[in-house]
C-alpha cells in the first residue's frame, strides 16, 4: 500500500471506517426507541386496558387494547421504528370509529417492553402478541396493520398464521433493498444484520393484502410497493395515495 498516493490511502481508510461503523452501529440507524418507566400511566379518553405479555425468552411486551362498542374484530397495529405506543396510540381513532378494537404494542427496548431492539426478540414478541390475541378473538376477526418498519413484521406474522387481512402502510421490499437505497456505495449484503424480506413473506400469506403508499414518499420509495404488488397480482391490491409524501 506504500505505492498508493496518500490521499487515496486516506480515502480507503475512511471508507473502511465508515463500513465498520455502519456494521457496529446499524441498530442506531434502524431503531429510535422511547423508553417509559414501569410506573408510567397511560391516559386516554377511550376505554382501554394495559397488558404485559410474557415471552419464552423472559422478556415482557407492553401493549394497549382499546375496545369499541359492539366490536367487529380487532386491528393489531405494528408501529414504526420510533418512539413508543404512548404517541402511536393516536391512530386508534381510525379504527375505533369503524367498530374495530385496536391493539398496539411496543417492540423490545421500546416503551415499557423489556429487552433490546433486535430482530430475534422483535419476531418473538410479535408472535407472542398474536397468540395472546388468538385466545381472545378468532383469527377471522384479526386484521394486521403494519406501518413502515412494522410492515415487515406484520407480513411475517401473516405468513405464519391466518389472519383475516393484512394492511401494509408504506412498506419496503426488503430491509436489504431499503438500506442499499440509502447507502449506495456500502456492501450492504455483507454487513447487514437485520433481515426482513417482505417480498418473501408475502408468498406465504393466504389472506387478502392491501398496500397504502404515498407516491411521493421520500423515506420509503413508492416503487417498493409497486414491486410487491407486481409480484403478487392476485393477492396484493395497491392503493396509491397520489402526491402524498
Amino acid at each position: 500500500m506504500n505505492d498508493v498516493p496518500a490521499f487515496l490511502r486516506a480515502l480507503i481508510l475512511i471508507y473502511i471506517g465508515v463500513v465498520v461503523a455502519l456494521y457496529l452501529l446499524q441498530w442506531y440507524f434502524f431503531y429510535h426507541p422511547e423508553r417509559l418507566p414501569l410506573h408510567f400511566r397511560f391516559r386516554y379518553p377511550d376505554p382501554f386496558r394495559e397488558v404485559l405479555i410474557p415471552c419464552p425468552s423472559g422478556h415482557r411486551v407492553s401493549g394497549l387494547l382499546f375496545t369499541a362498542p359492539e366490536s367487529k374484530g380487532v386491528v393489531l397495529y405494528f408501529k414504526g421504528n420510533t418512539r413508543s405506543i404512548k404517541g402511536w396510540s393516536r391512530f386508534r381513532a381510525d379504527f375505533l370509529r369503524h367498530g374495530f378494537d385496536f391493539f398496539i404494542f411496543d417492540y423490545p427496548g421500546f416503551g415499557k417492553s423489556s429487552g433490546h431492539a433486535r430482530q430475534k426478540d422483535i419476531f418473538e414478541a410479535s408472535e407472542g402478541v398474536y397468540q395472546w390475541l388468538c385466545h381472545r378473538y378468532p383469527e377471522s376477526k384479526i386484521v394486521l396493520y403494519g406501518r413502515s418498519l412494522g410492515g415487515g413484521v406484520a407480513a411475517r406474522i401473516a405468513a405464519l398464521f391466518h389472519p383475516a387481512m393484512l394492511i401494509l402502510d408504506a412498506p419496503y421490499y426488503s430491509v436489504e433493498k431499503l438500506a442499499a437505497y440509502y447507502t449506495r456505495i456500502v456492501p450492504v449484503r455483507l454487513i447487514l444484520r437485520l433481515h426482513i424480506p417482505v417480498h418473501t413473506y408475502l408468498r406465504d400469506v393466504t389472506c387478502p393484502v392491501h398496500i397504502l403508499h404515498g407516491t411521493k414518499d421520500r423515506i420509503i420509495p413508492f416503487r417498493f410497493s409497486e414491486d410487491l404488488a407486481r409480484e403478487q397480482p392476485g393477492k396484493v391490491i395497491l392503493h396509491p395515495v397520489e402526491g402524498a409524501s
